[in-house]
C-alpha cells in the first residue's frame, strides 16, 4: 500500500521513512538522512516513537532503538500512558499474533549463540534482585546503559532460529525489567512505552506467558494511576492470552491481578471468583516447569495480592488477616514487597478502627525498607499519612510522621 501510494504522488509517511532510514543504516554500516534518500518533506529528525507494535519485527526494531533512548531527562517524566487507542491497538495484535520468522542472517557480521542469551539472562537476573531489594531508583540507568548497547545490537545479529527465540524471549525479560523500573521510579508514560515494546519482543520469542506478563504488568501500572477500566481489561487479556500457554503458576499471577482491578471498581463477587479461580491454579503450581522470571510469585505473594483487594473492596477484617500473612510469609530479599504488604495491613488496620496499631505498622514498614528508592512505595507512605491524618493528636502517628520526615531527610543524604 505505501508503494502504491508514492506511484501515485502521495508521498512517504514520516514514521515510514524513518524506518526505511534505519534499516539502509543498518545495511550499508554508514549514516544516511532521510535528505540523502530523497524524502525531503520528511522531517529532519525521526517523529517520537510509538508502540511501534504492529509493524513488521525489522521495523520494530528500528524504533526500539528510539525508545531505548527514552529517559527521564527528555522531559517526559510526567507525561501521561499511552493513548487507548495504542494500547488497544497493540494488545488485538498480541492476542491473535503468530510468531515471527526468526531466519539467520548470513551476511550479518556478528552470529550470537546461547552465551550470549545466557549472559544476558544473567545480567537480567542481578538487576532484578537490585529491583526487590532497593527499589527501581537503583540500577535503572545502567540497565537502560545495557540494553540500548548490548541487547539492540543482538537483536540485530545473525542467529539460528532456535537462538533468536531464547535471545528475544531474554531481550524481552530485560526490557519488561527496565519497564518495571521506569514505573517504580515513578516515570510512567517511558514505562508504558517499554511495556508495549516488550509484548512485540514476546511475540517474536513465541512466549504467549511472557507476553501475558507483560499485560499484567500493564494492568498493575493503570490500577496504580486509578485507571481501572484499563486496568481490567488488561488484566482480562492476560488472562485469556495466556490461556494454553501459561504454568499453572502463571495463571495465578494473572487471574490475581485481575482481582486485584475488579476489586478497585467494588465488583466484590467478580473479585472473589478471580482470586478463587488464582488459588486453584496456584493449588497446582509445582505441577510444571516454570520460567526464572516467575520464581517470585510464591504463596507470600499470592497472599499479598488478596491484601490489596481487600483493602480496596474496604473489608478490614480480610485484609488484616491476608496481610499479616503476607509479612510473615515474605522473604526479606524482597525489601519493597515487605514495605508494601506493611503499608496494606497498616491501612487495614486503620479501616478496623485501630488507628495506634496501624501506625506502629506503618512505622515498621518505613524503617523497614532502608534505602529503597521506590517512587510507589513513597506513595503508599503518603496515602496513608492522609489517612491517617485525623488521629495526627496521637503520640503514634506523631512519631510514624516524624520517622517518615527522617527517613526521606536519610534517603536524600545518602
Amino acid at each position: 500500500m505505501a508503494v502504491q501510494r508514492w506511484l501515485q504522488g502521495g508521498g512517504i509517511q514520516p514514521q515510514t521513512a524513518a524506518f526505511v532510514a534505519e534499516a539502509l543504516n543498518d545495511k550499508l554500516r554508514r549514516k544516511l538522512t532521510l535528505s540523502d534518500l530523497g524524502f525531503l518533506d520528511a522531517p529532519s529528525e525521526p517523529p517520537t516513537p510509538g508502540t511501534g507494535y504492529d509493524a513488521s519485527l525489522p521495523e520494530a526494531l528500528a524504533m526500539l532503538d528510539g525508545i531505548a533512548q527514552l529517559n527521564p531527562q527528555d522531559g517526559m517524566a510526567g507525561a501521561s500512558l499511552l493513548p487507548e487507542s495504542e494500547v488497544h491497538s497493540a494488545v488485538f495484535a498480541w492476542l491473535v499474533s503468530r510468531p515471527d520468522d526468526l531466519v539467520r542472517d548470513p551476511a550479518a557480521t556478528r552470529q550470537v549463540g546461547m552465551r550470549d542469551v545466557a549472559a544476558m539472562r544473567t545480567v537480567a537476573d542481578t538487576f532484578s534482585k537490585l529491583d526487590f531489594l532497593y527499589g527501581g531508583g537503583h540500577g535503572h540507568i545502567a540497565l537502560r546503559h545495557y540494553f540500548q548497547h548490548e541487547v539492540i545490537p543482538l537483536l540485530k545479529s545473525g542467529f539460528s532460529p532456535k537462538v533468536g527465540k531464547a535471545l528475544f524471549g531474554a531481550a524481552a525479560e530485560t526490557l519488561q525489567l527496565l519497564g518495571w523500573t521506569a514505573y517504580d521510579r515513578g516515570h510512567h508514560h517511558i514505562a508504558n512505552r517499554y511495556l508495549l515494546s516488550t509484548l512485540r519482543l514476546a511475540q517474536a520469542a513465541d512466549d504467549r506467558m511472557l507476553g501475558a506478563r507483560v499485560l499484567t504488568n500493564l494492568s498493575h501500572q493503570a490500577n496504580y494511576l486509578g485507571m481501572a477500566p484499563r486496568a481490567m481489561q488488561l488484566a482480562r487479556a492476560s488472562v485469556e492470552g495466556g490461556k494454553g500457554g501459561s504454568t499453572p503458576r502463571g495463571m495465578a499471577l494473572f487471574l490475581a491481578h485481575e482481582a486485584r482491578a475488579l476489586s478497585t471498581v467494588q465488583d466484590c463477587k467478580g473479585a472473589a471468583r478471580a482470586m478463587n479461580e488464582a488459588e486453584k491454579f496456584f493449588e497446582r503450581a509445582d505441577t510444571a516447569d516454570d520460567p526464572e522470571w516467575i520464581s517470585y510469585m510464591d504463596e507470600a505473594e499470592l497472599v499479598g495480592e488478596f491484601c490489596h483487594c481487600f483493602r480496596d473492596l474496604k473489608r478490614g477484617a480480610e485484609a488484616v488477616h491476608f496481610a499479616k500473612r503476607a509479612v510473615a510469609l515474605t522473604d526479606p530479599k524482597y525489601a519493597r514487597t515487605v514495605g508494601f504488604v506493611r503499608m496494606v495491613l497498616a491501612q487495614s488496620q486503620l479501616l478496623n478502627g485501630e488507628p495506634e496499631e496501624a501506625a506502629t505498622t506503618a512505622t515498621q514498614a518505613v524503617e523497614g525498607v532502608g534505602a529503597l528508592q521506590s517512587a510507589r512505595f513513597l506513595r503508599y507512605v503518603e496515602t496513608f499519612q492522609h489517612e491517617i491524618s485525623p488521629y495526627a493528636g496521637s503520640p503514634v502517628v506523631q512519631e510514624f510522621n516524624e520517622r517518615v520526615r527522617a527517613a526521606i531527610t536519610r534517603t536524600h543524604d545518602e
